[in-house]
């Protein structure tokens, strides 16, 4: 049972779930003696290891968003992203393992071999992937496909928001905020005083940023930038938290309304760079920084650029005598040589300028 699900009976009652990760997660503490001098205690929460079949923070949010699936009698679901779309991959996998079709509309990004991969990883899934060229595409395809799926099963498919990020969704991260105190009470790790975070569709950070209050916990989200702030600010994260804590309330009136203040609401818009999924060279030295200081892979677009704010703020003196938390949101799952055994082309034909083109030059200069 989940450990939200001890505190607030009644979610657990009330609110579809289905068992998908294997939690809790990991704490691991890494030696940043040499490397980040300056940070008294550096640990990482590894939500890479979520699940074997595929990992990260997706599988917490999945849990419920499928389960509301199951619970609808859907059998199949549409999402949304960028075309190296972790949430859209993770859809993927977790759909099929419950016997559903996941349909995928994705939009194009900048190129790298983690996009590659992810593309490859959606043949090996099974989606039904589709390419769109921009936002109002995207728009009239999915409609599109919502009809054609209609008329060929009789039932729409159930619509996963892109991150996966919806009051339901987000009950997932409260749950690790609670997971995350169990650790902290069984002295795995200290309370950190500071937990960065990528901050995305803001399910995850916001997820934890409420639970974090509920849970009677100090430490406070440094929720790292990685979408334009046109799509994701100080005030759409604020909804996002408040939206799920309202959500949970009316589902179990024992959860409070949590009183929020300003600087419970921390974004750090300073990693992001220019354009999303376009790598930093911020970004790209903590990626290989993390691999130097534990052997665990980051990539350009979400871990890296958060793992790049710890490395500032441990230079800059911020974290002078402070405990830190990274939160790892990519997955380590292993799926062997998906490149020798998917071929790009059996993707639609939109998608193979992605393996063809070169990839964005920052990316190679990373190791693979």
């Amino acid at each position: 049972m989940l450990t939200i699900f001890n505190k607030y009976p009644l979610l657990g009652e009330k609110l579809p779930y289905i068992s998908l990760g294997n939690f809790p997660t990991a704490v691991d503490k890494i030696d940043n003696s040499k490397l980040l001098p300056r940070v008294s205690g550096l640990w990482v929460k590894r939500d890479d290891q979520t699940g074997s079949l595929y990992g990260g923070n997706k599988v917490r949010k999945l849990e419920f968003l499928l389960g509301e699936a199951k619970a609808k009698g859907c059998d199949s679901v549409i999402t949304f992203g960028f075309a190296g779309s972790n949430h859209a991959l993770a859809t993927a996998f977790y759909a099929k393992s419950l016997g559903m079709e996941c349909i995928c509309m994705l939009m194009p990004q900048p190129i790298s071999g983690h996009v590659r991969h992810n593309l490859l990883l959606q043949l090996k899934a099974g989606s039904e992937v589709h390419f769109c060229g921009n936002h109002p595409v995207m728009l009239t395809r999915s409609i599109i496909q919502l009809i054609a799926h209609k008329k060929k099963s009789g039932r729409f498919p159930m619509v996963i928001p892109p991150g996966g990020t919806t009051p339901s969704g987000t009950v997932g991260f409260v749950n690790a905020a609670f997971e995350l105190k169990e650790q902290i009470e069984a002295r795995v790790l200290p309370e950190p005083d500071y937990i960065y975070a990528a901050l995305g569709t803001a399910g995850t950070a916001a997820g934890l940023a409420l639970g974090l209050k509920l849970a009677g916990l100090k430490s406070k989200v440094e929720a790292v930038l990685v979408v334009d702030e046109r799509w994701m600010n100080k005030r759409s994260y604020r909804n996002v938290t408040t939206e799920a804590n309202k959500f949970m309330h009316r589902i179990d009136p024992s959860v409070p309304i949590a009183e929020m203040a300003d600087d419970d609401y921390i974004v750090r818009n300073e990693f992001f760079g220019t354009e999303y999924g376009l790598f930093t060279e911020q970004g790209q030295e903590a990626v290989k920084l993390m691999q130097e200081l534990s052997g665990i892979h980051l990539e350009g677009t979400y871990t890296g650029k958060t793992f790049a704010a710890i490395v500032a703020d441990s230079r800059s003196g911020k974290l002078e005598g402070k405990n830190v938390l990274y939160w790892n949101t990519l997955s380590s799952a292993d799926h062997g040589d998906i490149e020798s055994e998917m071929d790009y082309r059996d993707l639609p034909k939109q998608f193979h300028s992605i393996f063809t083109d070169e990839v964005q030059p920052l990316d190679k200069e990373i190791f693979v």
